[in-house]
């Protein structure tokens, strides 16, 4: 038991690392020599990378965000099926994924590269819901898009996104662990967005494909 709670810790870890990994930092600096968390909304997102770097670019570093959130959770699936020394008892290993998922989506917007800074935490979410429970992922996605379209603001849509996804967790009647996790990680990307929500009070919050001039302090 001591080795598989040793190994449960350095899994946490590792997501955390893997959430960790500054996609859109280090495409500001390979593409334009710039740190993108002093232009626009000082986000390391792909949203501030669109408005700062192009489609491109924006499209590069979701992709990377989605994949390292899938990632870090896929590695302690792939645990409990290939692991046979270390085994987790069945009731630790719906909280295990959890706690691996909540690493990923800290790490992205704590960063420990970037001082503990980074994005919002969106799309290395989906890439945790996709693995968690590929349900979830497809009702926070559908209800961004739909969002999406009728707004055309992106931080509208993530917020609602993460208010969607408890929805789902409850209606599909997911075990403890995963309701405890859409509601934490719902809660921390609204968080996440509270500057996004001044400005949509302000009613400067710029719609997609519009730029913002004027970055966070």
């Amino acid at each position: 038991m001591g080795i598989a709670l040793g190994l449960s810790a350095l899994l946490i870890l590792l997501a955390y690392g893997l959430g960790s990994i500054p996609t859109g930092y280090w495409a500001g600096r390979w593409l334009q020599g710039i740190d993108i968390r002093e232009v626009g909304s000082g986000s390391t997102g792909a949203t501030n990378v669109l408005r700062t770097l192009g489609k491109k670019a924006a499209l590069a570093v979701l992709t990377i965000d989605v994949l390292k959130g899938m990632a870090a959770v896929a590695l302690v699936r792939l645990w409990f099926q290939t692991w046979p020394l270390a085994p987790i008892p069945p009731a630790w290993q719906n909280w295990l994924l959890v706690a691996t998922a909540l690493g990923a989506v800290l790490g992205h917007s704590k960063s420990f590269l970037l001082n503990f800074s980074g994005g919002k935490s969106v799309a290395t979410s989906l890439g945790v819901l996709f693995v968690l429970n590929p349900w979830l992922a497809l009702g926070a996605l559908a209800t961004f898009l739909l969002s999406l379209a009728l707004t055309r603001i992106v931080s509208v849509s993530s917020i609602l996104g993460a208010v969607a996804v408890n929805g789902v967790a409850w209606g599909l009647a997911l075990p403890l662990p995963f309701l405890l996790f859409s509601a934490l990680a719902g809660l921390y990307v609204i968080l996440r967005h509270r500057s996004n929500i001044q400005r949509l009070l302000a009613g400067t919050e710029p719609r997609l494909g519009q730029k913002l001039t004027v970055p966070n302090p």
